[in-house]
């Protein structure tokens, strides 16, 4: 791939070809996953409620107690210029995740080799959306599988960071995908109720009414919380509660929301369909339209339009 082909990534201070953006062995974020991230997507090439997930991110690095040496708004200035930087290379029908990351750098002994490298790693970069892999759920509905493995409990480590540990979901994944391939997973919390997916959220809707998991045991999601949002302009009921198996299985409608799925519905939990005749059910079919109508952009048709 020749360097104009190349998207641009800023790593420390600097604007590099993705291929010249290196990190030492020893950083933290890649030794020990030491480090927290934040992604928003864009629509129509047009960023997401950057602010709302840099605040998100703001509270990560407080948590984990790293300082970028950069502020809010200088993050969201370098994260526009990133993408403006990119736009060139992405198809017209196409957008991008866009994600910040700090790590803690180097410690110790650990910068001898790297005696200029800073004490946080800090990394803005942005990757094509992959609507093409992820146009089936759209036309189909998400199979949803719960693994054996759970969400890391509150008192362990807050689900609520946005941390570079993401390793029992990436074990609750596998276990999924050696069952089905096309099913995604959503771990239970420890104690044994609904948490959520690597990235995303759960909602369950059962007699016109719609409940996600407590935000204590979930990262709480900036698309979770336009859900809400749009839930109550919609005039349903909307609770934060525990939900167990009995619950989900006897739901009419579910769906999952993240930054980038926006709002997918769910086909089947477990193997078991939910109850609703079609895919969406009607009262996920109003939230997907009133989340477009939000931003301004059809994002459920850019994704079926890659089936």
């Amino acid at each position: 791939m020749s360097l104009s082909n190349q998207r641009i990534v800023y790593l420390n201070g600097a604007y590099l070809p993705e291929n010249e953006a290196v990190i030492p062995i020893k950083d933290q974020g890649f030794k020990y996953g030491d480090g927290v991230f934040d992604t928003t997507r864009t629509f129509g090439h047009k960023i997401f409620k950057l602010h709302e997930h840099l605040e998100r991110f703001e509270k990560s690095l407080k948590y984990l107690n790293l300082d970028p040496g950069l502020s809010i708004k200088e993050l969201a200035r370098i994260t526009e210029e990133v993408v403006a930087r990119n736009l060139p290379l992405l198809n017209s029908g196409d957008d991008y995740w866009v994600t910040q990351r700090v790590t803690r750098g180097l410690t110790g002994d650990d910068n001898e080799a790297w005696p200029d490298w800073p004490n946080a790693t800090v990394i803005i970069e942005c990757t094509p959306l992959p609507l093409a892999s992820r146009a089936k759920y759209y036309r189909d509905g998400i199979q949803i599988i719960t693994p054996s493995i759970r969400r890391v409990a509150p008192e362990m480590a807050s689900p609520r960071a946005k941390t570079h540990n993401y390793l029992n979901f990436v074990l609750g994944d596998l276990e999924v995908e050696a069952q089905n391939s096309d099913a995604l997973s959503v771990l239970l919390d420890k104690n044994g109720n609904l948490a959520e997916g690597k990235g995303s959220n759960i909602f369950l809707i059962k007699d016109e009414k719609l409940v996600t998991p407590k935000e204590k045991y979930v990262l709480p999601g900036v698309s979770r919380e336009v859900v809400i949002e749009l839930s109550k302009i919609l005039e349903y009921e909307i609770k934060e509660d525990d939900i167990d198996l009995f619950d989900a299985y006897n739901a009419d409608e579910a769906f999952i929301t993240s930054t980038s799925f926006c709002i997918c519905p769910v086909q089947s939990l477990n193997g078991r369909h939910l109850k609703a005749a079609e895919v969406p059910g009607p009262i996920t079919t109003q939230l997907i339209n009133s989340y477009i109508e939000l931003v301004g952009f059809d994002w459920y048709s850019q994704y079926l339009s890659k089936l």
